[in-house]
């Protein structure tokens, strides 16, 4: 039996692991939230963690994720993304457990015009990406034994993502406009899952850094043209650039993914990103 904690228990990619993880018969997961388990809290975390000496895995999906927000609250974005990385590694590195952490297309500036890899220079633009950036440092000063997983766009049927934003929109509005000029790859939470518990079951070592999103390229406009194609709801959508839409953090105009490394390690198929909204959609309307 291989006892998994996942950290951040009731957001999308939780559950997303949630339904993925019935496919298998040998897996023990304890999902905490924060009333259970405040990453943030050193001393908690470690008491966590002695007290079930069995965890084989840690997968750390809590994040503090509103992009906008952070550039007001930037203690808080450190404190979750990067003390509580942190916290999270050393008690891994005590324990024997192995860390998988979830990262960000944001660590990266957006000024190239072809995918990154893992090995190219990160250099984020934002207080989220900055806090996410120096959460992987933590981990990988502190840690041998981990992967992290840098992803892009992600939603699902789950909590709060773009396609449940628009939906929710489409139901009171016949017009909406949405950002063409930045450009990357939405990715669906329960493929991000499958991943993940495929790296768990192959017992792998390859440790470090990985880039995985669905494949293809679309820009927020073409998501969302797509998200209301598969739902069939029939909204006038309008293109506007990124100036027409000033936010507080400011987002990489580019950040699709390279994947060949995780393809390669992994031995993965990964769908393209519109395969992966219909199943999205179709979960969501069921639910």
């Amino acid at each position: 039996m291989t006892t998994i904690l996942v950290t951040g228990g009731h957001g999308q990619l939780a559950s997303c692991i949630k339904d993925v993880e019935k496919q298998y018969d040998d897996l023990d997961v304890i999902y905490t939230d924060f009333l259970e388990l405040d990453i943030c809290d050193l001393n908690q975390v470690q008491a966590f963690f002695k007290a079930r000496k069995q965890i084989n895995y840690c997968i750390n999906c809590a994040a503090y994720t509103a992009v906008d927000k952070a550039e007001t609250e930037v203690d808080k974005a450190f404190d979750i993304n990067a003390k509580g990385a942190k916290n999270l590694a050393l008690a891994c590195n005590e324990y024997g457990v192995v860390l998988i952490h979830i990262s960000t297309d944001f660590v990266f500036d957006g000024e190239k015009t072809e995918p990154y890899t893992e090995i190219d220079v990160a250099n984020p633009i934002s207080i989220y990406g900055s806090s996410k950036l120096q959460g992987e440092v933590e981990i990988q000063h502190i840690l041998k034994e981990h992967f992290i997983i840098r992803t892009s766009w992600l939603y699902s049927e789950y909590g709060q993502n773009f396609m449940k934003t628009m939906l929710r929109l489409a139901e009171t509005r016949d017009e909406i406009s949405v950002v063409c000029d930045q450009i990357g790859t939405p990715t669906y939470a329960g493929d991000l899952a499958e991943v993940i518990l495929t790296i768990i079951d192959s017992k792998s070592e390859s440790y470090g850094i990985y880039h995985y999103s669905n494949e293809g390229v679309a820009s927020w406009y073409d998501f969302a043209k797509a998200i209301f194609k598969y739902s069939m709801q029939n909204i006038k959508l309008n293109k506007i650039s990124t100036e027409d839409y000033p936010t507080p953090a400011k987002r990489p105009l580019y950040s699709v993914l390279d994947k060949e490394k995780v393809k390669g390690v992994m031995s993965l198929l990964i769908p393209n990103w519109e395969t992966s909204l219909e199943v999205a959609i179709t979960h969501f309307v069921k639910a």
